[in-house]
């Protein structure tokens, strides 16, 4: 939805304005009515040349997390919330979050709720901060609510850590190789390669293969690397279409080394998601379609909000995701038990604790099978290149 700039003066007659999300200036007039804003005037939000696929996240997990903890602390504290949100708003080091949390403050000032304040800003706060929120400014404990959201923004920070930590050795490893191998072909190869046109030797067809090889990199070396680097965009363009995230995904959870990381790892996302939501007091269906957000594979996105549907239509949560074939028997059955014994949070949260270990063990795993293949790929490419330029040196020995 598009971004509209908006002036308006609050029930005080004070002049406020900010930046909002909208799906037209005519909702955008409504939503500003029911916070009470007499709407001066409303414009679309002017903005540079952006890539879609190359966008990053602008607030960092982390200072998310110990902004929700010092919220926390201060409202604990019985501070004013305006003034705590001015003191983390003094300290942020990032300038677009402490652009936000003024933003924030100022819409409170105007007559909004915390959780109506955030929802404007959804690249910060996402559907499952402003439902915590609401939660917790409806039952009267928001602070609970956002130490909540602290513990689970740093479990979610620890998780990506584990993945990172799985995925940055190979993506390395095989980088390095890539480099060393052009680097080879682009300055090292053509050296022996005028060595043996020199002494006429005769080159086996695994020398001349690579010889023409290191040919067209010496010639072409600028399009070889706007070439690698086209295809990293390509990918990146790719899997940030529909088409291309369903059938990367559904491969990434097929692959031989890493689809039973990223279940384990989608799991524990989804447990730990839907605890603290239920917990928080979040309604179960706003609960799932929150949770399939969350859970970083639009395979088992789909599969929770087709569990969602029979849930909706009267079905138990066990019930329903039992349907889907695609959840552990073991997950099903504690479940099961939660649902029977009011106790779902408790299951779900025991459950993220053991797909948290269960993603460390694979972790573990991972990378002890990745370490001596990924070396076996660096000397296979390396010692290829090598061999090929001794062979045609043993051939020239051999005639003396």
């Amino acid at each position: 939805m598009p971004t509209y700039v908006w002036k308006g003066k609050n029930r005080y007659g004070d002049t406020v304005g900010g930046e909002r999300v909208a799906a037209s200036k005519e909702e955008l007039g409504r939503l500003l009515q029911k916070d009470q804003i007499s709407v001066l005037s409303i414009a679309p939000a002017k903005g540079g040349f952006k890539i879609p696929f190359l966008k990053r996240e602008k607030v960092k997990l982390k200072d998310l997390a110990v902004y929700s903890r010092q919220l926390s602390v201060l409202i604990d504290a019985e501070l004013p919330l305006i003034q705590s949100l001015g003191i983390l708003e003094d300290q942020q080091k990032s300038a677009y979050f402490k652009n936000v949390i003024k933003t924030v403050k100022e819409d409170v000032e105007a007559g909004s709720t915390l959780n109506q304040a955030k929802r404007k800003h959804p690249k910060a706060f996402d559907d499952l901060y402003c439902n915590l929120i609401a939660s917790g400014e409806q039952s009267g404990s928001l602070d609970i609510m956002l130490r909540r959201l602290a513990e689970f923004i740093e479990k979610t920070v620890r998780l990506r850590a584990k993945v990172k930590q799985a995925m940055v050795y190979p993506v390395a490893i095989f980088i390095f190789a890539v480099v060393v191998a052009i680097f080879m072909l682009w300055k090292v190869i053509p050296i022996f390669a005028a060595i043996f046109r020199d002494l006429g030797a005769e080159l086996p067809a695994i020398t001349a293969g690579v010889v023409a090889l290191s040919d067209f990199v010496q010639k072409y070396i600028v399009f070889v690397a706007v070439g690698i680097a086209g295809l990293v965009l390509a990918f990146r363009y790719y899997r940030s279409t529909a088409a291309g995230r369903w059938s990367t995904d559904r491969l990434f959870l097929k692959a031989p080394l890493f689809g039973k990381l990223v279940h384990k790892v989608a799991l524990a996302r989804v447990t730990r998601t839907l605890a603290t939501l239920i917990s928080g007091g979040v309604p179960m269906l706003e609960s799932l379609k929150i949770t399939s957000t969350t859970a970083g594979n639009v395979v088992i996105e789909k599969e929770i909000l087709e569990a969602r549907k029979l849930v909706a239509e009267g079905k138990t949560m066990a019930e329903s995701f039992r349907m889907s074939g695609r959840f552990p028997t073991m997950m099903l059955q504690m479940i099961n038990v939660g649902e029977a014994t009011g106790t779902l949070d408790e299951m779900l949260s025991k459950l993220a604790v053991f797909y948290d270990e269960e993603v460390d063990n694979a972790v573990s795993a991972l990378l002890s099978v990745l370490e001596p293949v990924m070396m076996i790929f660096i000397g296979g490419i390396v010692g290829s290149l090598v061999v090929s330029m001794y062979l045609p040196i043993f051939s020239l020995m051999s005639k003396f």
